[in-house]
Protein backbone atom coordinates (compact mmCIF):
# COMPACT_ATOMS: atom_id res chain seq x y z
CA UNK A 1 0.00 0.00 0.00
CA UNK A 2 2.75 2.46 0.98
CA UNK A 3 4.89 1.80 -2.08
CA UNK A 4 2.16 2.54 -4.61
CA UNK A 5 -0.46 4.46 -2.57
CA UNK A 6 -2.76 1.45 -2.93
CA UNK A 7 -3.38 2.33 -6.57
CA UNK A 8 -2.80 -1.09 -8.10
CA UNK A 9 -4.81 -4.27 -8.28
CA UNK A 10 -1.97 -6.06 -10.01
CA UNK A 11 1.46 -5.08 -11.29
CA UNK A 12 3.08 -6.52 -14.42
CA UNK A 13 4.87 -5.28 -17.52
CA UNK A 14 3.40 -5.19 -21.00
CA UNK A 15 6.16 -3.82 -23.23
CA UNK A 16 5.47 -1.58 -26.23
CA UNK A 17 5.17 -3.19 -29.64
CA UNK A 18 8.36 -1.45 -30.74
CA UNK A 19 11.36 -0.04 -28.88
CA UNK A 20 11.77 2.79 -31.38
CA UNK A 21 12.49 6.04 -29.58
CA UNK A 22 10.67 7.96 -32.29
CA UNK A 23 7.20 6.74 -31.32
CA UNK A 24 4.96 9.43 -29.76
CA UNK A 25 4.79 7.81 -26.31
CA UNK A 26 8.24 6.18 -26.28
CA UNK A 27 9.69 5.86 -22.79
CA UNK A 28 6.43 6.58 -20.96
CA UNK A 29 4.68 4.24 -18.52
CA UNK A 30 0.96 3.84 -18.00
CA UNK A 31 -1.59 1.95 -15.92
CA UNK A 32 -5.14 0.91 -16.80
CA UNK A 33 -8.34 0.81 -14.79
CA UNK A 34 -9.56 -2.71 -14.02
CA UNK A 35 -12.43 -2.24 -16.46
CA UNK A 36 -10.29 -2.63 -19.61
CA UNK A 37 -9.72 -6.07 -21.11
CA UNK A 38 -6.12 -7.26 -21.27
CA UNK A 39 -5.60 -10.57 -23.04
CA UNK A 40 -5.01 -13.35 -20.54
CA UNK A 41 -6.18 -11.33 -17.52
CA UNK A 42 -9.56 -11.40 -15.79
CA UNK A 43 -11.18 -7.96 -15.92
CA UNK A 44 -12.33 -7.55 -12.32
CA UNK A 45 -14.71 -4.57 -12.52
CA UNK A 46 -13.74 -3.60 -8.96
CA UNK A 47 -15.47 -6.56 -7.31
CA UNK A 48 -14.08 -10.01 -6.35
CA UNK A 49 -17.38 -11.76 -7.08
CA UNK A 50 -17.30 -10.37 -10.61
CA UNK A 51 -13.71 -11.57 -11.04
CA UNK A 52 -14.60 -15.00 -9.66
CA UNK A 53 -17.47 -15.48 -12.12
CA UNK A 54 -15.67 -14.32 -15.28
CA UNK A 55 -12.92 -15.80 -17.42
CA UNK A 56 -9.73 -14.16 -18.69
CA UNK A 57 -10.12 -11.78 -21.62
CA UNK A 58 -9.37 -13.19 -25.06
CA UNK A 59 -8.17 -9.87 -26.48
CA UNK A 60 -6.92 -6.46 -25.37
CA UNK A 61 -9.01 -3.29 -25.52
CA UNK A 62 -8.14 -1.14 -28.58
CA UNK A 63 -7.42 1.91 -26.38
CA UNK A 64 -4.74 -0.04 -24.53
CA UNK A 65 -3.32 -1.44 -27.77
CA UNK A 66 -3.08 2.09 -29.17
CA UNK A 67 -0.85 3.18 -26.29
CA UNK A 68 1.36 0.09 -26.62
CA UNK A 69 1.69 0.67 -30.35
CA UNK A 70 2.64 4.29 -29.63
CA UNK A 71 5.61 3.16 -27.53
CA UNK A 72 4.28 3.28 -23.94
CA UNK A 73 4.78 0.47 -21.40
CA UNK A 74 1.84 -0.80 -19.33
CA UNK A 75 2.82 -1.55 -15.73
CA UNK A 76 -0.42 -2.76 -14.18
CA UNK A 77 -4.15 -2.62 -13.47
CA UNK A 78 -5.56 -0.12 -11.02
CA UNK A 79 -8.20 -0.18 -8.29
CA UNK A 80 -11.66 1.16 -9.13
CA UNK A 81 -15.02 1.59 -7.40
CA UNK A 82 -17.16 -1.51 -7.63
CA UNK A 83 -18.92 -1.83 -10.98
CA UNK A 84 -17.98 1.83 -11.67
CA UNK A 85 -21.01 2.94 -9.66
CA UNK A 86 -19.49 5.68 -7.50
CA UNK A 87 -17.44 8.87 -7.73
CA UNK A 88 -15.92 8.47 -4.24
CA UNK A 89 -12.95 6.24 -4.99
CA UNK A 90 -13.48 3.88 -2.05
CA UNK A 91 -13.42 0.08 -2.35
CA UNK A 92 -14.08 -2.11 0.67
CA UNK A 93 -12.48 -5.17 -0.94
CA UNK A 94 -9.23 -3.82 -2.34
CA UNK A 95 -8.78 -0.71 -0.22
CA UNK A 96 -9.07 2.97 -1.01
CA UNK A 97 -6.14 4.36 -3.02
CA UNK A 98 -4.41 7.09 -1.00
CA UNK A 99 -4.96 10.58 -2.36
CA UNK A 100 -1.42 11.88 -3.00
CA UNK A 101 -2.54 15.45 -2.27
CA UNK A 102 -4.47 14.79 0.93
CA UNK A 103 -4.10 11.36 2.55
CA UNK A 104 -7.11 11.95 4.83
CA UNK A 105 -9.48 12.61 1.90
CA UNK A 106 -11.10 10.45 -0.77
CA UNK A 107 -9.30 10.22 -4.12
CA UNK A 108 -12.46 10.36 -6.25
CA UNK A 109 -13.74 7.59 -8.46
CA UNK A 110 -14.53 5.42 -10.07
CA UNK A 111 -11.11 5.66 -11.78
CA UNK A 112 -9.45 6.15 -8.40
CA UNK A 113 -6.34 4.01 -8.80
CA UNK A 114 -5.58 5.41 -12.24
CA UNK A 115 -5.65 8.98 -10.94
CA UNK A 116 -3.63 8.16 -7.84
CA UNK A 117 -0.97 6.31 -9.84
CA UNK A 118 -0.42 9.47 -11.90
CA UNK A 119 -0.73 11.90 -9.01
CA UNK A 120 1.75 9.92 -6.90
CA UNK A 121 4.30 9.98 -9.75
CA UNK A 122 4.20 6.20 -10.19
CA UNK A 123 3.31 6.33 -13.90
CA UNK A 124 3.39 9.04 -16.53
CA UNK A 125 -0.20 8.56 -17.67
CA UNK A 126 -3.13 6.26 -17.14
CA UNK A 127 -6.44 5.18 -18.65
CA UNK A 128 -9.80 5.49 -16.94
CA UNK A 129 -13.42 5.63 -17.94
CA UNK A 130 -15.96 8.39 -17.39
CA UNK A 131 -19.70 7.75 -17.35
CA UNK A 132 -20.97 10.21 -14.77
CA UNK A 133 -17.68 11.83 -13.74
CA UNK A 134 -15.21 9.01 -13.13
CA UNK A 135 -12.24 10.71 -14.80
CA UNK A 136 -13.17 14.31 -14.08
CA UNK A 137 -13.71 13.89 -10.33
CA UNK A 138 -10.50 11.99 -9.45
CA UNK A 139 -8.46 14.30 -11.69
CA UNK A 140 -9.81 17.29 -9.74
CA UNK A 141 -9.36 15.63 -6.33
CA UNK A 142 -5.79 14.47 -7.08
CA UNK A 143 -4.77 17.79 -8.72
CA UNK A 144 -3.80 16.32 -12.09
CA UNK A 145 -4.98 16.77 -15.67
CA UNK A 146 -7.80 14.64 -16.96
CA UNK A 147 -10.10 14.52 -19.96
CA UNK A 148 -13.46 13.04 -20.72
CA UNK A 149 -13.55 13.12 -24.55
CA UNK A 150 -16.73 13.63 -26.52
CA UNK A 151 -18.88 10.51 -26.42
CA UNK A 152 -18.01 8.00 -29.13
CA UNK A 153 -14.69 9.43 -30.34
CA UNK A 154 -12.48 6.88 -28.52
CA UNK A 155 -13.30 3.18 -28.85
CA UNK A 156 -14.92 1.56 -25.81
CA UNK A 157 -14.54 -1.93 -27.27
CA UNK A 158 -13.01 -4.24 -24.69
CA UNK A 159 -14.31 -2.06 -21.85
CA UNK A 160 -17.00 -3.40 -19.51
CA UNK A 161 -20.02 -1.14 -20.05
CA UNK A 162 -21.54 0.73 -17.15
CA UNK A 163 -24.06 2.78 -19.17
CA UNK A 164 -22.92 2.72 -22.77
CA UNK A 165 -24.65 5.84 -24.04
CA UNK A 166 -22.56 7.76 -21.47
CA UNK A 167 -19.37 5.66 -21.25
CA UNK A 168 -16.16 7.26 -22.48
CA UNK A 169 -12.48 6.31 -22.33
CA UNK A 170 -10.51 9.10 -20.69
CA UNK A 171 -6.95 9.59 -19.53
CA UNK A 172 -4.84 11.30 -16.86
CA UNK A 173 -1.42 12.99 -16.80
CA UNK A 174 0.54 15.34 -14.54
CA UNK A 175 1.99 17.18 -17.54
CA UNK A 176 -0.36 18.86 -20.05
CA UNK A 177 2.14 18.08 -22.82
CA UNK A 178 1.76 14.36 -22.09
CA UNK A 179 -2.03 14.72 -21.93
CA UNK A 180 -1.87 16.20 -25.42
CA UNK A 181 0.45 13.46 -26.73
CA UNK A 182 -1.97 10.79 -25.53
CA UNK A 183 -4.79 12.67 -27.21
CA UNK A 184 -2.87 12.68 -30.47
CA UNK A 185 -2.73 8.88 -30.22
CA UNK A 186 -6.30 8.14 -29.10
CA UNK A 187 -8.34 10.86 -30.81
CA UNK A 188 -9.14 11.03 -34.52
CA UNK A 189 -6.87 13.43 -36.43
CA UNK A 190 -8.06 17.02 -36.68
CA UNK A 191 -9.62 17.97 -40.01
CA UNK A 192 -8.82 21.64 -39.45
CA UNK A 193 -6.08 23.63 -37.68
CA UNK A 194 -6.47 24.69 -34.05
CA UNK A 195 -8.07 28.10 -33.64
CA UNK A 196 -8.58 30.61 -30.86
CA UNK A 197 -11.86 30.06 -28.97
CA UNK A 198 -14.64 32.26 -30.31
CA UNK A 199 -15.93 32.75 -26.77
CA UNK A 200 -15.29 31.47 -23.27
CA UNK A 201 -18.52 31.61 -21.31
CA UNK A 202 -18.15 31.75 -17.52
CA UNK A 203 -21.19 30.07 -15.97
CA UNK A 204 -21.57 32.33 -12.95
CA UNK A 205 -24.38 30.33 -11.35
CA UNK A 206 -22.25 27.17 -11.40
CA UNK A 207 -19.47 28.92 -9.50
CA UNK A 208 -21.99 29.72 -6.76
CA UNK A 209 -22.17 25.97 -6.08
CA UNK A 210 -18.60 26.06 -4.76
CA UNK A 211 -17.99 25.70 -1.04
CA UNK A 212 -14.75 27.69 -1.34
CA UNK A 213 -14.35 31.45 -2.03
CA UNK A 214 -15.88 32.06 -5.47
CA UNK A 215 -13.97 35.20 -6.36
CA UNK A 216 -10.61 33.54 -5.77
CA UNK A 217 -11.41 30.82 -8.29
CA UNK A 218 -12.94 33.13 -10.89
CA UNK A 219 -10.04 35.59 -10.70
CA UNK A 220 -7.55 32.86 -11.57
CA UNK A 221 -9.73 31.74 -14.48
CA UNK A 222 -10.30 35.23 -15.85
CA UNK A 223 -6.66 36.25 -15.62
CA UNK A 224 -5.58 33.06 -17.34
CA UNK A 225 -8.05 33.58 -20.20
CA UNK A 226 -7.07 37.23 -20.59
CA UNK A 227 -3.40 36.30 -20.77
CA UNK A 228 -3.93 33.50 -23.29
CA UNK A 229 -6.71 34.82 -25.53
CA UNK A 230 -7.54 38.38 -24.50
CA UNK A 231 -10.49 39.62 -22.48
CA UNK A 232 -12.69 40.06 -25.53
CA UNK A 233 -13.53 36.33 -25.62
CA UNK A 234 -14.97 36.34 -22.09
CA UNK A 235 -18.72 36.27 -21.59
CA UNK A 236 -20.80 35.69 -18.47
CA UNK A 237 -24.17 34.00 -18.03
CA UNK A 238 -26.27 31.76 -15.82
CA UNK A 239 -26.22 28.43 -17.65
CA UNK A 240 -29.06 27.09 -15.51
CA UNK A 241 -31.47 29.67 -16.91
CA UNK A 242 -30.33 28.93 -20.44
CA UNK A 243 -30.85 25.19 -19.95
CA UNK A 244 -34.29 25.75 -18.42
CA UNK A 245 -35.39 27.92 -21.34
CA UNK A 246 -33.98 25.67 -24.09
CA UNK A 247 -34.58 22.13 -22.77
CA UNK A 248 -38.38 22.04 -22.38
CA UNK A 249 -38.54 18.32 -21.55
CA UNK A 250 -36.75 19.05 -18.25
CA UNK A 251 -40.06 20.26 -16.81
CA UNK A 252 -40.89 16.62 -16.06
CA UNK A 253 -37.95 16.43 -13.63
CA UNK A 254 -38.06 19.85 -12.01
CA UNK A 255 -38.08 19.77 -8.19
CA UNK A 256 -37.03 16.10 -8.13
CA UNK A 257 -34.26 15.60 -5.61
CA UNK A 258 -34.09 19.34 -4.85
CA UNK A 259 -35.37 19.46 -1.28
CA UNK A 260 -32.24 20.91 0.36
CA UNK A 261 -32.07 24.40 1.80
CA UNK A 262 -28.66 25.16 0.29
CA UNK A 263 -28.11 26.97 -3.00
CA UNK A 264 -28.89 24.87 -6.05
CA UNK A 265 -29.63 25.30 -9.75
CA UNK A 266 -33.06 23.67 -10.31
CA UNK A 267 -32.58 22.99 -14.02
CA UNK A 268 -29.24 21.27 -13.42
CA UNK A 269 -30.67 19.26 -10.53
CA UNK A 270 -33.38 18.14 -12.96
CA UNK A 271 -30.74 17.37 -15.58
CA UNK A 272 -28.84 15.18 -13.14
CA UNK A 273 -32.09 13.35 -12.32
CA UNK A 274 -32.62 12.56 -16.01
CA UNK A 275 -29.01 11.41 -16.27
CA UNK A 276 -29.37 9.14 -13.27
CA UNK A 277 -32.53 7.52 -14.68
CA UNK A 278 -30.87 6.82 -18.04
CA UNK A 279 -27.70 5.47 -16.46
CA UNK A 280 -29.41 3.14 -14.04
CA UNK A 281 -31.69 1.85 -16.83
CA UNK A 282 -28.68 0.98 -19.00
CA UNK A 283 -26.83 -0.49 -16.01
CA UNK A 284 -29.83 -2.69 -15.27
CA UNK A 285 -29.95 -3.95 -18.86
CA UNK A 286 -26.22 -4.64 -18.81
CA UNK A 287 -25.77 -6.16 -15.36
CA UNK A 288 -29.12 -6.61 -13.62
CA UNK A 289 -29.30 -10.33 -14.31
CA UNK A 290 -25.76 -10.91 -13.03
CA UNK A 291 -26.40 -8.91 -9.84
CA UNK A 292 -29.70 -10.72 -9.19
CA UNK A 293 -28.18 -14.16 -9.82
CA UNK A 294 -24.89 -13.73 -7.96
CA UNK A 295 -25.89 -11.30 -5.20
CA UNK A 296 -22.37 -9.88 -4.96
CA UNK A 297 -20.88 -8.54 -1.76
CA UNK A 298 -20.99 -4.77 -2.25
CA UNK A 299 -19.82 -1.81 -0.20
CA UNK A 300 -22.23 0.32 1.84
CA UNK A 301 -23.90 3.15 -0.05
CA UNK A 302 -22.87 1.71 -3.38
CA UNK A 303 -24.82 -1.48 -2.61
CA UNK A 304 -28.04 0.48 -2.17
CA UNK A 305 -27.56 2.36 -5.46
CA UNK A 306 -26.82 -0.80 -7.43
CA UNK A 307 -29.86 -2.63 -6.10
CA UNK A 308 -31.99 0.47 -6.69
CA UNK A 309 -30.91 0.29 -10.34
CA UNK A 310 -31.71 -3.42 -10.56
CA UNK A 311 -35.18 -2.94 -9.08
CA UNK A 312 -35.98 0.35 -10.85
CA UNK A 313 -39.06 0.60 -13.06
CA UNK A 314 -38.29 3.81 -14.89
CA UNK A 315 -41.20 5.11 -16.94
CA UNK A 316 -39.58 8.29 -18.25
CA UNK A 317 -36.89 6.86 -20.52
CA UNK A 318 -38.30 8.43 -23.69
CA UNK A 319 -38.49 11.82 -21.97
CA UNK A 320 -34.89 11.42 -20.80
CA UNK A 321 -33.80 10.83 -24.38
CA UNK A 322 -35.65 13.99 -25.39
CA UNK A 323 -33.77 15.90 -22.68
CA UNK A 324 -30.49 14.67 -24.12
CA UNK A 325 -31.41 15.66 -27.69
CA UNK A 326 -32.62 19.11 -26.62
CA UNK A 327 -29.58 19.79 -24.43
CA UNK A 328 -27.17 18.79 -27.18
CA UNK A 329 -28.91 21.14 -29.63
CA UNK A 330 -29.03 23.96 -27.08
CA UNK A 331 -25.34 23.74 -26.21
CA UNK A 332 -24.35 23.38 -29.88
CA UNK A 333 -26.21 26.61 -30.59
CA UNK A 334 -24.65 28.36 -27.60
CA UNK A 335 -21.03 27.30 -28.15
CA UNK A 336 -20.80 26.95 -31.90
CA UNK A 337 -17.80 25.02 -33.19
CA UNK A 338 -15.10 26.65 -31.08
CA UNK A 339 -16.80 27.97 -27.95
CA UNK A 340 -15.94 26.96 -24.40
CA UNK A 341 -18.11 26.81 -21.30
CA UNK A 342 -16.10 27.35 -18.11
CA UNK A 343 -17.57 25.59 -15.08
CA UNK A 344 -16.15 24.06 -11.89
CA UNK A 345 -15.57 20.33 -12.12
CA UNK A 346 -16.65 19.65 -8.53
CA UNK A 347 -18.15 21.89 -5.82
CA UNK A 348 -15.09 21.89 -3.59
CA UNK A 349 -12.17 19.95 -2.13
CA UNK A 350 -12.52 16.17 -1.75
CA UNK A 351 -14.53 15.10 1.30
CA UNK A 352 -12.65 13.44 4.12
CA UNK A 353 -12.51 9.66 4.40
CA UNK A 354 -15.41 8.18 6.36
CA UNK A 355 -17.48 11.34 5.89
CA UNK A 356 -20.99 10.97 7.26
CA UNK A 357 -23.30 9.57 4.58
CA UNK A 358 -25.79 12.46 4.44
CA UNK A 359 -22.99 15.04 4.11
CA UNK A 360 -21.40 13.00 1.34
CA UNK A 361 -24.73 12.71 -0.47
CA UNK A 362 -25.18 16.49 -0.42
CA UNK A 363 -21.73 16.90 -1.97
CA UNK A 364 -22.50 14.25 -4.60
CA UNK A 365 -25.79 15.92 -5.53
CA UNK A 366 -24.08 19.27 -6.12
CA UNK A 367 -21.27 17.57 -8.04
CA UNK A 368 -23.70 15.83 -10.38
CA UNK A 369 -25.42 19.15 -11.14
CA UNK A 370 -22.07 20.20 -12.64
CA UNK A 371 -21.07 16.85 -14.12
CA UNK A 372 -24.39 16.25 -15.87
CA UNK A 373 -23.85 19.06 -18.39
CA UNK A 374 -21.14 17.18 -20.28
CA UNK A 375 -22.52 13.79 -19.30
CA UNK A 376 -25.96 14.25 -20.85
CA UNK A 377 -24.84 16.32 -23.85
CA UNK A 378 -22.01 13.94 -24.71
CA UNK A 379 -19.59 16.88 -25.10
CA UNK A 380 -16.03 16.70 -23.89
CA UNK A 381 -14.89 18.10 -20.56
CA UNK A 382 -11.27 18.80 -19.80
CA UNK A 383 -9.81 19.84 -16.51
CA UNK A 384 -10.20 22.83 -16.32
CA UNK A 385 -12.43 23.63 -19.37
CA UNK A 386 -15.67 22.23 -20.79
CA UNK A 387 -16.04 22.47 -24.55
CA UNK A 388 -17.96 21.10 -27.46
Amino acid sequence: MESDNGAFMEKFTLPPFSSSGELPLAGLTFAVKDIFDLEGFVTGFGNPDWARTHTPAKSTAPAVLALLKAGATCVGKTVMDEMAYSINGENMHYGTPKNPCAADRIPGGSSSGSAVAVGANIVDLSLGTDTGGSVRVPAAFCKIYGIRPSHGVVSVDGVIPMAQSFDTVGWFARDPAILKRVGNVLLPPLDHPLVTPSQIIVAEDCFKLLNIPIDRVKQVLVKSVEKSFGGQVLKYMDIGDYVKDNVPSLKHFMNQGDDTKVYSIPSLVALSSAMRILQRNEFKVNHGEWVSSNKPNLGAGLKERIWEAVWAKDDNIDICHSVRTELRAALSSLLGDVGILAIPTVPGPPPKLQTEASTLETFRARAFSLLSIAGVSGFCQNIPFFCR
